[in-house]
């Protein structure tokens, strides 16, 4: 499968709403074998904790879009 691209929701604790969406993740367009695994770090400037989920959207082997959902997890300011 190719990734083609991301969407995410990030939901402020002070209720407000971002998404951030587009083509690529971080300038690349990665090709994964079956069970291959693709990761990468990106940051979110904000004042305090949010919580985000998305999605990826690609192709699979065959050329058939295919779309992945991320489920929820947290984004926590560290604090020393």
């Amino acid at each position: 499968m190719t990734l083609l691209g991301r969407k995410w929701i990030i939901e402020h604790a002070d209720g407000t709403r971002l998404v951030v969406e587009g083509d690529k993740i971080v300038g690349e367009t990665p090709t994964l074998a079956p069970g291959e695994h693709f990761s990468y770090n990106s940051y979110h400037v904000g004042s305090g904790d949010a919580r985000a989920h998305g999605s990826f959207h690609g192709l699979d082997e065959h050329g058939a879009r295919i779309f992945v959902r991320i489920p929820p997890f947290d984004l926590n300011v560290p604090r020393n």
